[in-house]
């Protein structure tokens, strides 16, 4: 017994002399994680921005651009790869490495909507991203030719519910966040809406403008010179607020209290990108979407800085694809 008692005791320092190798050696791997940081960007990073050069994403991810650059030293690369709704570009990001070189600017459609609209989507909005930071918002907005006998929300609903004529309104594409917002506005309202689909904002406002279509639904940046010169009428916007102050009424305050649908874009990294650089990325928006350059920028033409990072990010992006989805129910769309 005593013999045992007495090997005791060395087996005790031998585990004890393990522990602290093992807490040693750790040590260092904290420390590389944490220069992995503070060393990186070490080389240009690339900024996929899923849409043509010129549009309201474009003019973000060259504002965060722009501003990355001064703060990182490295020029930050816009590589515009436009096509399916954000998708194509979200695909290829899905697939680079995940060393934080390569991110993406998506969008509603390409995060938050395309999970319910497609069935083989080449990558998975929630499992192949790290939410990074949401940049900005912007209101999509109900408006109409000047000559419609409605001058707001629950005007036009009535008129929707007593004229089946105007029940029919444009969109600027199917499955897009403005289509699926009307169709759900129309299930809680109790209108059953009839989609003229268009491509793309441009031909649906001149149709609107000249009459062809009653009212319609797209993005604020397109539609805000229209309004202003007096082609156009605001019938309400899509955000929980009139976040750049011009006296637009919200969907929400017309009846429908907590109605939020504004798209937005934001940074995803793919899967596996080390913390720490993603971290270092989230505070370092946060910066850019601070300066009074880049608000003035975004406000310019119609955005509203809105920099929610990380677990935010991600926590927001979980309810807005519940809402979304239940949107693609409302307007019996099936995935394809």
């Amino acid at each position: 017994m005593r013999k045992s008692k007495q090997n005791l005791f060395p087996r005790r320092k031998v585990l004890t002399a393990a522990v602290s190798v093992l807490a040693f050696a750790a040590v260092p791997a904290q420390f590389a994680k944490a220069d992995e940081a503070a060393n990186w960007p070490e080389r240009p990073v690339t900024l996929i921005v899923p849409f043509a050069p010129g549009g309201p994403t474009d003019i973000t991810g060259r504002v965060l651009g722009d501003g990355l650059s001064r703060i990182w030293g490295q020029s930050v690369v816009i590589e515009n790869r436009a096509g399916a709704g954000g998708t194509i570009g979200a695909a290829a990001a899905a697939k680079a490495a995940n060393n934080g070189y390569t991110l993406i600017l998506g969008v509603t459609g390409s995060h938050s909507i395309a999970g319910s609209l497609y069935k083989n989507l080449p990558y998975d909005p929630g499992n192949d991203f790290e939410a990074v930071a949401k940049a900005v918002i912007y209101p999509n907005t109900i408006f109409a030719n000047p000559s419609l006998p409605a001058d707001n929300l629950q005007d036009l609903l009535k008129l929707a519910k007593e004229n089946q004529n105007y029940r029919v309104y444009g969109t600027d594409g199917n499955g897009t966040a403005s289509h699926l917002t009307m169709e759900l506005l129309g299930e809680r309202a109790g209108v059953d809406f009839e989609a003229v689909q268009y491509k793309g904002a441009s031909p649906l406002i001149n149709d609107v403008i000249g009459g062809f279509t009653p009212y319609g639904i797209t993005g604020l940046p397109s539609v805000e010179p229209h309004l202003q010169s007096g082609k156009l009428k605001m019938i309400a916007i899509t955000t929980d607020q009139d976040y750049g102050k011009r006296g637009y009424p919200t969907i929400a305050e017309q009846g429908f209290p907590g109605f939020a649908a504004a798209p937005w874009s934001g940074i995803f990294a793919p899967k596996g990108t080390p913390r720490p650089i993603v971290e270092k990325i989230a505070a370092d928006i946060k910066t850019v979407l601070s300066s009074p350059e880049a608000i003035e920028r975004l406000e310019a033409v119609g955005m509203t800085p809105m920099p929610v990072t990380l677990d935010d990010f991600e926590a927001d992006l979980e309810k807005e694809r519940a809402n979304w989805a239940e949107a693609v129910k409302a307007a019996g769309i099936q995935p394809q």
